[in-house]
């Protein structure tokens, strides 16, 4: 027989469990491959950017600055607060409908974990016990080992939204917010968040969960044979390419174009950088904009391969002169108005005196 006290911490354990397990974030997903994500991170405690890098196994402290729109320059030890949330860069993988961190991150498991644990005080709650026991193949969770490695599995999408390629952002939900404020925040329609989390009505969206929102990216001139297609960066984000040897930034503001330049840091592939220079124009590279009057030219950046980075020229020209006729004449027009209407003051002054 099972005594009082025996009981009332069984039962206290299984309440413990039920409040720290947020509700499952699966997001669909029926793109086959690989993509890359992003997730909100909101550390219990108080960390520094290097040890987040370090505990998502992100390559570089870059992506991490980058998806976060931080400084390039900004220290590894520089602190983080507790509970202040950061977007974090993952790989995702396609597999049985759902999308899942493609074996990045993983979790070194250490003496005194349990998974309860794992999932609230580590990683914030960002999906379930019962998920990390099934991509993991644990049986019981009473019988993780220090030295153990799990698989971390962070929901994402490699899905097309409305026929256009997205990142999808796996989005932290605070408490106050609605589904109308986060649609007008990322521009996207109420009715697209609801059915890509699966939600019959705005109201049950739950504060802690995980909510997928697709981020438009900005369009590239990068081919299809690129190693990086598709070069997809969301607006207020910048990453670093062909083997790090060239930046691209996205801004709403430039009409959604992506733009690129060399990053003047150290190559992982080559020991030197190849060659960015725009076919046919004379010292005119990645980044460089040459103009005449109202027309000019870009150099953009259009991929690379194992040998080379690939460039594109891009002509910018003037309006139809029919548009530019109608702007003349509207000046032309208000300039008339004023010289009117200083000449009707001047003589209401001669008429007073």
């Amino acid at each position: 027989m099972v005594s009082f006290p025996t009981l009332a911490s069984l039962l206290c354990l299984v309440w413990l469990l039920t409040i720290s397990s947020p509700t499952a974030a699966s997001f669909t997903c029926t793109s086959p491959g690989t993509c890359d994500a992003i997730i909100d991170y909101t550390s219990p405690n108080a960390t520094t950017f290097n040890a987040v890098k370090k505990l998502f196994n992100l390559k570089n402290l870059r992506s991490l600055l980058g998806v976060n729109n931080l400084p390039v320059s900004t220290p590894p030890n520089q602190k983080l607060p507790a509970n202040q949330t950061i977007k974090i860069p993952f790989p995702c993988l396609c597999r049985n409908g759902t999308g899942i961190a493609n074996k990045r991150p993983t979790y070194t498991v250490i003496a005194g974990d349990f998974l309860s644990h794992i999932v609230s005080d580590i990683f914030g709650g960002l999906f379930t016990v019962q998920e990390l026991q099934t991509v993991n193949n644990i049986s019981n969770p009473n019988l993780i080992q220090p030295g153990d490695k799990l698989w971390i599995p962070l929901p994402c999408s490699c899905d097309d939204v409305e026929g256009e390629k997205v990142v999808h952002y796996g989005r932290l939900v605070t408490a106050g917010s609605t589904i109308d404020d986060i649609a007008q925040q990322y521009n996207v329609s109420q009715d697209t968040l609801l059915r890509l989390n699966r939600l019959a009505s705005p109201k049950e969206l739950l504060a802690g969960s995980v909510l997928d929102v697709p981020l438009k990216a900005c369009q590239s001139m990068v081919r299809n044979t690129s190693l990086d297609y598709p070069l997809l960066v969301p607006n207020d984000t910048y990453i670093f390419t062909a083997a790090n040897c060239v930046t691209c930034k996205c801004d709403a503001a430039n009409n959604w174009t992506l733009q690129c330049q060399p990053s003047q840091i150290k190559s992982s592939l080559w020991k030197t950088c190849p060659s960015m220079q725009c076919q046919g124009l004379d010292n005119f590279y990645i980044g460089n904009v040459t103009s005449s009057d109202c027309n000019s030219t870009v150099c953009t950046y259009a991929g690379y391969s194992n040998q080379t980075i690939f460039t594109a020229s891009t002509q910018l020209t003037c309006p139809a002169d029919g548009n530019s006729a109608s702007g003349l004449r509207t000046w032309t027009w208000r300039w008339n108005i004023i010289l009117a209407a200083i000449h009707l003051v001047l003589l209401s002054a001669l008429y007073l005196r």
